[in-house]
């Protein structure tokens, strides 16, 4: 079982950036890939980025690409997704979710999710 625990979101300007943290408990760390999805309202829930368990690989969606960056920590056991350049567009709920295995981006393939964070970015 994974425990997962979002935190950092909040409302910024467009432009602005923000950091998310996701803190994992539960299972050893290294061992699972961690992403961040989305979900707006009357929209579907996307794929954001993911990392691989040794933060070796990164994958991003391409309307974030150049603005986001994943990360790890797995001595801390904790994940994080900075924000930069902020558009209202990527208003939403920000999820942290895990899995076992390789990189994927479908959300059917992760196993444990966080409860979510809310961003919100004005024009």
């Amino acid at each position: 079982q994974v425990e997962l625990v979002e935190s950092g979101g909040g409302l910024v300007q467009a432009g602005g950036s923000l950091r998310l943290s996701c803190a994992s408990s539960g299972s050893i760390f290294s061992s699972y890939v961690i992403a961040w999805f989305r979900h707006a309202p009357g929209k579907e829930r996307e794929f954001v980025a993911g990392i691989s368990g040794s933060g070796s690989s990164t994958s991003y969606a391409d309307s974030v690409k150049g603005r986001f960056t994943i990360s790890r920590d797995n001595a801390k056991d904790t994940a994080s997704l900075q924000m930069n350049s902020l558009k209202p567009e990527d208003t939403a709920v920000y999820y942290c979710a895990s899995t076992f295995g390789p990189l994927v981006e479908q959300d059917e393939r992760f196993d444990y999710w966080g409860q979510g964070t809310q961003v919100t970015v004005s024009s």
